[in-house]
């Protein structure tokens, strides 16, 4: 009796394990889509343009949060694309923006400069050096001893190589200069099937056709307040008086470009057809033609967002035929800024003015010298940074946190800002929401001595790029979106971490999180 007990219960422990063992699978393919400055209020502001393939498809069939967050400040292309494929801040990751200052050379580099190695189809020489922890990537290669497919394809090199991470075997970008899907010999050997489609469907041979005109009749787009009174538009990306490449990659038509190239690493590769999980990370650009406001191009903001609706749709539906997507963890995100808007109309007198960080360094250092001498203490500058002189404050036997301090002392009074951060307050002083995500955006190897906060509605003049971006403190809102692999259908508006994305694809995909990534997984995600 005990024996035929005992039986039965093992026999159901071995049905309910199988149960669980097949409701769990490991997914065959996971695809990360990063685009470039979505916002979720264009995406339901503009809802009544769209098909039924993209957004509302996945508004039926996806697992959404309205509000995902970057937690930290001065988000950009480089800084995104890292936090949401390491799980951390830049503090920890190492890259703070698109361009930083390098203390050692005081010259600006870029985030994914490397001259160690050399460009394909590119004079850029690229790696992901600057990255100081693991990816999902990387650890995807670690777990399956390099059997994995692991690509990125991107507009820009930045989002295509941080995105890509160590290990990946291949990153590509489209070049500024002939229109080429680029890489890097970093990545080993340039795959022969991206050096044929250059060859034969580059985008090089077709730019001259193609031309940007409203996907819908001009009446319908309606959705923008503006002053500027478009009756049309149409914008030929073949005239040569432009860099036309860089303007094709500020277009609708480069997420196009990216899903080509995707196609063509379907077909060129086993992605997605066998039982190790790969990986597929491509990025898409939502942002404004040229860089331009969108006072001055209103309506191809929303015929941006009429033609992603498209790319997305068709993304989806050559990742069904290629994989399926229930064999397919595919999450949507984005990289959280938008560019600045253009200094207010002085009719209008929105409190203002200009931050120059030039003229603030040197009165620092003027400041400085009438406390401790002659010298040069302030050594650089750049964005809202202030460098200090290590070597020589060091030669005079001063004290690094003194100056620190009294340098944020004096900076804070000047017209603008409206706080100064030391290093050391930043990384030892009392914890306030604000603080934290200054001090994720910090990086020790990459920062300033001084951080400068400068109030709302002022601009901050560059000095090295003679750009003015105007400060707005106004929250953007960034969507996450889960689909395929069982995925349950729910619209939430919870605020949730960006740096969440990883731990949860690595847990369907039973591997690490990457070794900086503290954030728990969202476990419940599935049916």
């Amino acid at each position: 009796m005990k024996e035929r007990i005992l039986t039965s219960l093992l026999t159901v422990f071995v049905i309910t394990g199988l149960q669980a063992q097949t409701g769990s699978a490991v997914p065959r393919l996971v695809v990360g889509l990063t685009i470039d400055q979505l916002r979720a209020d264009y995406i339901e502001a503009f809802s009544a343009l769209y098909g039924e393939r993209g957004f509302k498809r996945l508004l039926k069939e996806g697992r959404i949060y309205t509000d995902a967050e970057y937690d930290f400040i001065n988000v950009d292309r480089s800084s995104a694309t890292a936090a949401v494929y390491t799980g951390t801040s830049p503090y920890y990751n190492g890259i703070p923006g698109n361009r930083w200052m390098d203390r050692s050379t005081l010259r600006l580099v870029k985030s994914v400069d490397d001259q160690a190695f050399i460009g394909v189809y590119t004079s850029e020489n690229s790696s992901p050096k600057y990255l100081q922890v693991s990816t999902l990537s990387d650890e995807l290669m670690v777990a399956t001893q390099g059997m994995a497919e692991v690509y990125s394809i991107a507009p820009t090199r930045e989002m295509a190589i941080l995105a890509a991470g160590h290990a990946a075997k291949g990153a590509f970008w489209l070049n500024d200069a002939n229109g080429k899907w680029s890489g890097t010999t970093y990545y080993g050997v340039f795959p022969e099937w991206v050096s044929t489609y250059n060859d034969r469907e580059g985008l090089d041979f077709r730019i001259g056709e193609l031309v940007w005109q409203p996907y819908h009749p001009v009446t319908a787009y309606k959705y923008i307040t503006s002053s500027n009174k478009q009756l049309t538009f149409k914008h030929d990306f073949d005239d040569e008086r432009y860099e036309k490449y860089k303007r094709f990659k500020t277009s609708p038509y480069v997420n196009d470009e990216v899903n080509r190239l995707a196609a063509a690493c379907f077909n060129a590769t086993k992605m997605g057809q066998d039982d190790i999980p790969d990986l597929l990370t491509l990025s898409y650009y939502a942002g404004n033609y040229a860089h331009r406001p969108n006072a001055e191009y209103s309506m191809e903001i929303q015929d941006v967002y009429v033609r992603l609706d498209n790319s997305i749709g068709d993304l989806l539906d050559l990742i069904d035929r290629k994989v399926g997507l229930k064999n397919t963890l595919f999450f949507i995100t984005s990289t959280g800024y938008s560019d600045p808007d253009p200094v207010d109309p002085v009719q209008y007198r929105i409190p203002g003015g200009e931050f120059h960080i030039k003229r603030c360094a040197a009165l620092l250092n003027m400041y400085l010298m009438a406390i401790y001498g002659p010298g040069q203490y302030v050594e650089t500058y750049y964005d809202r940074q202030i460098y200090l002189n290590h070597k020589l404050i060091e030669e005079k036997k001063l004290n690094l946190v003194e100056m620190m301090s009294r340098s944020a002392e004096f900076v804070v009074q000047m017209s603008g800002v409206q706080n100064a951060y030391s290093a050391q307050r930043l990384l030892l002083g009392s914890w306030t929401p604000k603080i934290e995500k200054i001090r994720n955006t910090y990086n020790p190897y990459r920062s300033g001595d001084i951080y400068i906060e400068v109030m709302p509605g002022w601009s901050v003049v560059n000095e090295y790029s003679h750009q003015v971006n105007v400060v707005r403190e106004a929250y953007s809102s960034s969507p996450l979106v889960f689909v395929g692999f069982g995925v349950k259908p729910k619209k939430l508006y919870n605020p949730v971490k960006i740096a969440a994305i990883v731990p949860t694809l690595a847990h369907f995909m039973r591997i690490r999180a990457p070794n900086a990534c503290t954030v728990p997984p969202m476990t419940d995600i599935r049916e």
